[in-house]
C-alpha cells in the first residue's frame, strides 16, 4: 500500500470526547455517594477543562488525566463495553463509516490517531474494523490509575511526529497518505500528510482550511 488514512477520533468519527467518557465512569463508580461526588465535581470542572484545552492540549491532558488517580484498572477495563454501548456507539457520526469505506476502496491503511484512552476505544475500533491505532495509555501501580500518561502522549505535535515515524516504518509516502480531524489542536497532523481533511472543524480549523484550500467535510 502507498498511503494511509489517519484518523483523529473525538470530535472527527464520533461527537463524545474525553469528559463524557470520563462523566460515565463517575457515574458508575462504586458507592452511590461516591459516585454523585464524582460527577458533581466533573461538572464543575467543565470551564477548567475547556480553558485547558483552548489554551494547550498538553496542559489539558495534565490537569484532565489526574482525576482518574486511583481508578482501579479492572474496574476501567470491565466498564468499557458499557461505555461503548451506552455513550460512544450512539455517538458515531452518521458519515464516519462511509467515509471509512470509500478511503478503504482507495487501499489506503486504516490507521486511528487519538488523545483518548486506549481502554475506552477498542470495542468503537473493533465495530469499525480498524486494527491499527495509537491511544493514550494511564499509568497504573498496583491495579491504580496514577494520574498520569505513559509516553508517548498523543496531543498535536506528538501525533504528527508519530505518523511520520510510523510512515517510515511501513515504507509509506507522506504525499500519498490522508488525515482527518476537526480541531485546531491537530493542525500538525493533518500539515504532515499530503492529503488533509477538516472534518466537523472547529471555527479555527475551517478557517485554516479555507486559507489553504484544504477539503472540509462534515459527518454529522
Amino acid at each position: 500500500m502507498a498511503g494511509a488514512a489517519f484518523y483523529d477520533l473525538d470530535g472527527t468519527l464520533v461527537s463524545t470526547n474525553l469528559v463524557h467518557v470520563f462523566w460515565f465512569y463517575a457515574k458508575n463508580d462504586q458507592g452511590i455517594l461516591k459516585s454523585l461526588a464524582r460527577s458533581a465535581a466533573t461538572i464543575a470542572g467543565l470551564p477548567l477543562f475547556m480553558a485547558a484545552d483552548a489554551y494547550s492540549r498538553k496542559v489539558f491532558n495534565d490537569i484532565f488525566f489526574k482525576w482518574y488517580k486511583g481508578q482501579s484498572e479492572d474496574r476501567l477495563r470491565y466498564l468499557a463495553e458499557d461505555l461503548y454501548q451506552e455513550v460512544i456507539r450512539p455517538a458515531v457520526y452518521p458519515g464516519a463509516k462511509q467515509l471509512l469505506s470509500k478511503s478503504r476502496s482507495m487501499g489506503l491503511r486504516q490507521v486511528v490517531v487519538t488523545g483518548a484512552l486506549d481502554i475506552t476505544v477498542q470495542p468503537l475500533l473493533r465495530d469499525l474494523g480498524i486494527e491499527e491505532y495509537v491511544a493514550n495509555k494511564l499509568e497504573f501501580v498496583d491495579n491504580r490509575a496514577t494520574g498520569r500518561l505513559k509516553p508517548p502522549i498523543m496531543a498535536s505535535a506528538t501525533k504528527a511526529s508519530w505518523i511520520r515515524t510510523y510512515s517510515e516504518k511501513e515504507g509509506l509516502s507522506l504525499n500519498e497518505c490522508y488525515a482527518y480531524a476537526d480541531s485546531m489542536s491537530d493542525l500538525p497532523m493533518l500539515s504532515v500528510v499530503g492529503h488533509p481533511t477538516a472534518t466537523n472543524p472547529d471555527h479555527r480549523l475551517r478557517t485554516t482550511a479555507q486559507r489553504h484550500d484544504w477539503p472540509i467535510v462534515s459527518l454529522q
